[in-house]
């Protein structure tokens, strides 16, 4: 019986964090690199791991925050191996070299708390949503761990100067640097989307990366601030 699973034993940490298997994040923990990560996601841990539920710097942001924008974040603390999960969604590592990425609130997992964060305007979608449409923006050298309900697809927006056209739905994240706009179409409502009648993309454009997850939520993916 060891035999056989051993090929599932946790290896050696290689980074700061690392995918162990395709649905769980490993994060290698130290004195003062302290990680923000969604509440509930901790499936185990070894070593000596604290956590801080609800932490002063999620209060602070999180005032400006739509209910149900994104999940509450915990800050864990400590030394030793830490494992996360989201009901079994594919997590993605990504590793921000004095870079920045847009975020559904609902596809953040874990990102170091070094790293400067906020919720941000959705620029060019305001006439679509009133007041506008909000994202988390995460910034600066770190890593973060992001969710996708299945393998996602990373689209490279700077290959031409066609617009890349998404559902919301399937959005998970992009370059703050792409430029953002909503469109509206009875002719594609059959092409992209589950709905029926009108169809409403996401149109980007520039230089960057689109992250877009196999899965429709059927939540709204961006919140509309009241």
């Amino acid at each position: 019986m060891n035999q056989q699973l051993a090929g599932y034993a946790p290896t050696a940490a290689a980074a700061r964090m690392e995918n162990h298997g395709s649905a769980m994040l490993k994060v290698a923990m130290a004195t003062g690199q302290d990680l923000f990560a969604r509440t509930g996601s901790v499936v185990a841990y070894e070593g000596f791991i604290q956590y801080e539920p609800n932490p002063p710097a999620v209060r602070q942001i999180a005032s400006s925050w739509v209910t149900g924008e994104g999940a509450p974040l915990m800050k864990c603390s400590g030394d030793g191996l830490l494992y996360l999960a989201d009901y079994g969604a594919d997590v993605v590592v990504v590793h921000l070299d004095n870079d920045a990425l847009s975020v559904n609130g609902t596809n953040v997992l874990a990102f170091d708390a070094h790293l400067q964060w906020g919720v941000e305007r959705v620029k060019g979608m305001a006439k679509f949503a009133g007041q506008g449409l909000w994202n988390v923006q995460i910034s600066g050298t770190g890593w973060v761990a992001l969710t996708s309900r299945g393998t996602p697809v990373v689209v490279d927006c700077g290959r031409g100067d066609d617009e890349t056209y998404v559902d919301p739905d399937a959005l998970v994240a992009w370059s703050p640097g792409l430029k953002v706009k909503g469109k509206r179409s009875f002719k594609a409502a059959s092409l992209i989307g589950r709905g029926s009648g009108e169809a409403y993309q996401m149109a980007f454009s520039g230089q960057g990366i689109v992250v877009v997850q196999p899965s429709e939520d059927s939540t709204d993916r961006l919140r509309i601030r009241h």
